[in-house]
């Protein structure tokens, strides 16, 4: 599963890398055309590794099968959570930190991103990973297993800069929902930088650019 992904390197001999985790349905090829415009011609290299989840039945949708990194049984926060499949996705998320270790990149110079349900992954995984890394990243995505997070969280990441960003017009991931991450992520004492856009479930240029500007300071 660890090699299941989608690479794009921006240089030779990459001096960091993000993991982009991807949403409901879609797969590694998703935000494979954004890298031009994260990283410029002649910037620092990046590894992009844009990893493909596993396709299994989602409740949410009828029990019709797709790639997702866990089950959804609903988006209320209240109700119940696929506990094995998510701990199954961020033991999948934890080898491919170790894999760009192996390849020669420190943990602190690794960025964990994703969008919706990739979103709720990357931080999900990136307060609980034993080593520092760059920086979490969160696009109109929400907070899973919250009741867990002052437990679970780990101390090496507490400093880490955290970006969230959500669409004003979300109709699929409500609004509320990534301001409650917010809330409960500032609330722990991270340093989260937030950002809203007049968009509906999606990315727009100037989430993109912001983004950009984002991966420049951390990676």
């Amino acid at each position: 599963m660890a090699r299941d992904a989608v690479e794009v390197e921006t240089g030779r001999a990459p001096t960091g890398a993000v993991i982009w985790l991807h949403g409901l349905g879609a797969d590694g090829h998703d935000f494979e055309p954004l890298v031009p415009e994260l990283v410029r011609a002649g910037e620092r290299p990046l590894r992009f590794v844009f990893p493909h989840a596993p396709i299994r039945p989602v409740t949410l949708n009828g029990g019709f099968a797709m790639r997702a990194w866990y089950d959804i049984v609903s988006l209320d926060r209240r109700g119940p959570e696929d506990e094995a499949g998510i701990r199954a996705s961020q033991a999948t998320v934890e080898a491919l930190i170790r894999r760009e270790n192996e390849r020669g990149i420190a943990s602190e110079r690794i960025v964990l991103a994703g969008f919706s349900q990739g979103g709720a992954m990357a931080v999900s995984v990136g307060v609980r990973y034993p080593e520092k890394l760059a920086g979490i990243l969160g696009l109109s995505c929400y907070m899973l297993r919250a009741t867990q997070l002052a437990a679970e969280r780990h101390a090496a990441n507490r400093s880490t800069p955290v970006f969230l960003a959500h669409g004003r017009e979300d109709p699929v991931v409500p609004p509320t929902l990534g301001e409650e991450a917010r809330r409960l992520l500032e609330g722990a004492g991270y340093a989260v930088e937030w950002h809203t856009y007049n968009m509906p479930h999606s990315v727009c240029p100037q989430e993109v650019a912001d983004v950009a500007v984002w991966l420049r300071r951390v990676v």
